[in-house]
């Protein structure tokens, strides 16, 4: 590594390392100079979106901040004519989970050679013998398919990078992005990976500024979530029709989950019992045909446990599937949910580690209205504390919000993402492919490495000089890959 870059990835490191100091909590004095109300600008550009595009600042000047804040708050009001044409050549985007299954899925036929050559080629046999024998099949049974599961999982990554770069509606991105994150699949299990595009687009987008028991709700019925944490094989082992379940025993993966990660919080004060009677509720929540056309969410009441349930304290009425819906309204509505889910926005939108006082005056919000996600929002992101100068680049960027802010800053024309995609995925962000259920972390400490530092760094270098494949920069323009690999850059 050359001296000019060692040193560049040193004076990064710091930069990111350096605590930010604590947020004021009296209202800043409006911006004094033109510059002043750049920075501003810039500041809310990079929190409630991906960052400036070239002109972006002076149109924002030109509308007025208050009134682009409210724009981005209300997505709907916004024309995006242009999303349409970029999204256009991902034919994948717009199928039902249904038409994936049928037409991108390996035929079995096909499963059954891939493991058949497995064998015959026995342990020795080396990951490219394994890939190439992958490839020979592949293409005997193309004829059959009208593409590749790795193609429906590349234009899902494709789709969310080229959104991020071009919508106009920059804050209905962002919180697509944190409520895919907060209520996280993994596309790499079995056949989630065709059903995460329906998720995310018919579960998850409607319903981002919504109330949050909608969401939720939606949430624990979508396949993508029962598949993925495996309730949609839980039962209860002493139901009547226990054998045809195939032996399935209680499940409380999704139950745990539900509590921990998408409502409660892990000192929400819920306990080991709590988990077991939730799971015992959702018994028979399931899906017809998880691995066939017409995969969808049905409530199987012969193998639903109908035993007596205390959750948090209440008693849960006996009433198949009614009970997993008492559960979720019983969860939406405690005031441990107000609490974590007001957390987690104010530490997406201001800094790692949100005032506490930020946090209270949103939660009363989340209280006040029913988990109006829209009203908690609003109450954090024209709060004192976001805009003041202490909460100014007091983040560190995720590598996703550094490939696109890096896309977009420097004005460039993605005409195919899958570059960007791979990047990321070397920067230990492959979208959709998040493994645990906590979703990828946004604070500092997830991502402040050497070798991520340099990722980004190279990633600045080759995008301005051309380097990247399907992206094109305009020389002409005064961005620089100095300014993108610059630690200022790293922040938001």
């Amino acid at each position: 590594m050359s001296p000019p870059r060692r040193a560049g990835a040193m004076a990064l490191s710091l930069a990111v390392v350096i605590p930010a100091v604590a947020l004021a909590s009296k209202k800043a004095p409006p911006p004094a100079t033109e510059e002043d109300a750049r920075i501003v600008i810039v500041h809310a550009l990079n929190r409630l979106g991906y960052g400036p595009r070239p002109g972006d600042v002076e149109k924002v000047r030109t509308i007025g901040l208050d009134e682009w804040i409210d724009e981005q708050l209300h997505p709907s009001r916004i024309p995006d004519p242009a999303m349409a044409a970029h999204l256009a050549p991902l034919r994948t985007i717009r199928l039902s989970t249904g038409d994936l299954l049928a037409h991108y899925e390996i035929p079995r036929e096909a499963k059954k050679e891939i493991q058949a050559r497995r064998a015959e080629l026995g342990d020795a046999a080396s990951e490219e013998q394994m890939r190439e024998a992958r490839r020979e099949l592949m293409q005997k049974y193309r004829g059959r398919m009208d593409g590749t599961p790795q193609e429906v999982v590349q234009e899902l990554q494709s789709a969310k990078i080229l959104r991020a770069v071009y919508s106009e509606r920059q804050l209905d991105e962002v919180m697509a992005d944190f409520w895919m994150n907060h209520f996280n699949v993994f596309a790499g299990k079995g056949p989630v990976k065709f059903m995460v595009g329906e998720y995310e687009r018919d579960v998850v987008r409607p319903r981002a500024w919504g109330k949050f028991e909608d969401l939720l709700r939606a949430t624990a019925e979508s396949p993508a979530m029962l598949f993925y944490l495996d309730n949609w094989l839980s039962a209860d082992a002493n139901a009547p029709a226990f054998r045809q379940a195939r032996k399935r025993g209680l499940n409380e993966n999704y139950a745990r989950e539900i509590m921990e990660l998408h409502t409660l919080g892990v000192d929400g004060g819920y306990t080991q019992k709590d988990v077991t009677e939730v799971a015992r509720c959702f018994t028979g929540w399931t899906i017809r045909n998880p691995r066939q056309a017409r995969t969808q969410f049905f409530f199987n009441e012969r193998i639903h446990d109908h035993g007596k349930k205390v959750v948090l304290g209440h008693q849960i009425k006996s009433s198949g599937k009614n009970e997993g819906d008492q559960v979720i309204h019983l969860l939406a509505t405690h005031p441990s949910t107000a609490r974590f889910i007001s957390y987690k926005l104010a530490r997406r939108f201001v800094s790692d580690e949100p005032p506490q006082a930020l946090v209270d005056r949103a939660a009363a919000t989340f209280r006040k209205t029913d988990g109006d996600i829209r009203a908690v929002v609003k109450a954090i992101v024209t709060s004192p504390e976001f805009g003041s100068p202490a909460a100014r680049a007091a983040k560190v960027k995720t590598p996703f919000e550094f490939v696109v802010s890096a896309a977009r800053a420097s004005g460039a024309e993605v005409d195919d993402a899958r570059a960007l995609a791979g990047r990321l995925a070397a920067m230990g962000m492959p979208l959709y492919l998040q493994q645990p259920p906590t979703g990828y972390k946004d604070t500092a400490d997830a991502w402040v490495s050497t070798s991520g530092l340099l990722a980004r760094l190279n990633l600045a270098l080759d995008l301005a000089a051309g380097r990247v494949r399907g992206v094109s920069v305009d020389p002409s323009r005064p961005i620089s890959a100095q300014t993108i690999g610059s630690p200022e850059f790293q922040r938001r």
